[in-house]
């Protein structure tokens, strides 16, 4: 059967690997004992931390139950203040759009360029609401609640894993034969797909949606080494060709046949060397398991999505297809994750939870702490990153069940040394910067839909502010008429 560039694009975008994280870090957790931390304090608190310390919590039934009941109610009521504030944003900019109609031939120039700034502001405005109220929102309190989770239900989990340990039973776990890495077999017919990845590389070039490649040799060598070390310590039996796009999206995905696309903007957002090799080692085991190819055979899947995937596409090598996607990526609420609704495909949820234990494996055989792949996305999800994330939540498996399940796949690991962090990537950040910081010169002139009409104000924020809390935002919005001046 021939694969074209359709049905490549729409698959691969489904399983691309959204991870828009916050750009700066919150502030340091300040240990205190349990006795003295409130549930809303834990709910704060990073994965890592309550794994560790779960079996110190004391909370009662009755109050997780309240706990949960409020956290549902908080985020009905926020989503609907976001919704109202959407709709009269969208009714204040049809009223422009009248006046705009009713009086165009009767405006001066300085009226018209000020119902145009007008109009543009307001748009810009209608999809920050409607990002916040549809996305950013439910995801946040979807993570207060998948912590919630946690609490309640990982103490009984570990002790099953404990038991599991002790009666030798977690061998027998799908894929658990991590001793046969490299020698067992995932699925049948790797080699099959490299020409599928062979022509989608070709063709999305030709029709120009690639970004140009970071060329930098400190920064192209290091994360090629990183992929070597990975690919031969993997069940991947195809060549491994690893691109970096000059792109600041904090992103990586994956072709059939062993073709990895890591962006610029992972690079930034990675913290040590066994964050990067986790990333990695997932889209790896994209590759290794077919994923790619298994879901092509769905043929209503390109079908359905097409559209979308264009439009990702189109927003991967910096264009911009709305003004809404601009402001999204300018400000990070959410990546090609969003243009992509892959709710549409349920089954990639599973493939997600396959890549995720296949990835903690093979970071594991080659020498890397599994705990960067948490790490991570923890990061995402408990810092500013369960906003700036949305994209990640919503297209992937429910929160706890895939930390859950990778904390699970760690701890049936066999222990030995592992490497997080190295000289090697400290120099690579270093020559980054001045990657990033050329990109970041080149961007200056580029033309966009925002800037569509010159010399107006910069678009305005809602209240929300990187590292406060949602319950805040929510607590403070109120619907305003906002009148968009020079």
């Amino acid at each position: 059967m021939n694969w074209n560039l359709r049905s490549v694009i729409a698959v691969t975008l489904c399983e691309v690997l959204i991870v828009t994280a916050g750009s700066t870090a919150a502030a340091p957790v300040v240990e205190t004992s349990e006795a003295a931390r409130s549930l809303p304090e834990d709910l704060r608190r990073s994965y890592l931390d309550l794994f560790r310390d779960a079996g110190s919590f004391r909370y009662s039934p009755a109050e997780l139950e309240r706990t949960r009941s409020t956290l549902k109610a908080a985020q009905e009521k926020c989503t609907r203040e976001f919704k109202q504030r959407r709709d009269a944003f969208k009714r204040q900019l049809e009223q422009a759009q009248a006046e705009l109609k009713r009086n165009s031939s009767k405006l001066s120039e300085a009226q018209r360029h000020d119902l145009h700034c007008r109009i543009q502001q307001l748009r810009v405005l209608q999809e920050q609401a409607d990002v916040l109220a549809n996305n950013a929102i439910p995801v946040a309190y979807q993570n207060r609640l998948a912590k919630l989770d946690l609490i309640q239900n990982w103490p009984g989990q570990l002790r099953e894993i404990d038991q599991q340990m002790a009666a030798g039973s977690y061998h027998s776990r799908r894929w658990g034969d991590v001793k046969d890495i490299g020698f067992r077999q995932i699925q049948k017919g790797q080699k099959d797909d490299i020409k599928i990845g062979q022509d989608a590389l070709r063709q999305m070039k030709l029709a120009g949606l690639m970004p140009k490649e970071v060329e930098d040799k400190a920064v192209v060598d290091y994360v090629k080494r990183i992929g070597e070390n990975l690919a031969a310590h993997s069940d991947l039996q195809v060549p491994l060709n690893i691109t970096i796009l000059d792109s600041k999206e904090i992103n990586a995905f994956a072709f059939p046949g062993g073709y990895l696309f890591l962006e610029r903007g992972l690079l930034e957002a990675v913290d040590n060397e066994s964050e990067l090799a986790g990333v990695m080692a997932h889209e790896m085991s994209h590759v290794v398991a077919r994923h790619g190819k298994r879901l092509m055979k769905k043929g209503t899947i390109a079908g359905i999505i097409f559209q979308a995937a264009q439009v990702a596409a189109i927003v991967l090598t910096g264009g911009v297809a709305g003004i809404g996607t601009y402001y999204a990526l300018q400000y990070g609420f959410y990546g090609l994750g969003l243009v992509l609704n892959l709710q549409l495909l349920g089954v990639s949820r599973d493939y997600e939870l396959e890549a995720d234990q296949l990835g903690i494996q093979y970071a594991w055989n080659a020498g890397y702490s599994p705990d960067g792949f948490t790490e991570f996305f923890d990061k995402i999800a408990t810092k500013e990153g369960y906003i700036n994330g949305t994209s990640w939540f919503r297209t992937h498996p429910p929160f706890y069940q895939r930390m859950a399940d990778g904390e699970r796949e760690i701890r049936f690991l066999p222990r030995k040394d592992l490497i997080v962090q190295s000289a090697g990537f400290e120099n690579m950040k270093a020559a980054l910067t001045q990657v990033s910081a050329k990109a970041a010169e080149e961007e200056k002139g580029r033309p966009s839909l925002l800037s569509a009409e010159q010399g107006c104000a910069a678009p305005q924020k809602v209240e929300y502010k990187p590292g406060q809390p949602i319950e805040t935002l929510c607590s403070t919005a109120t619907v305003q008429t906002i009148e968009a001046r020079r």
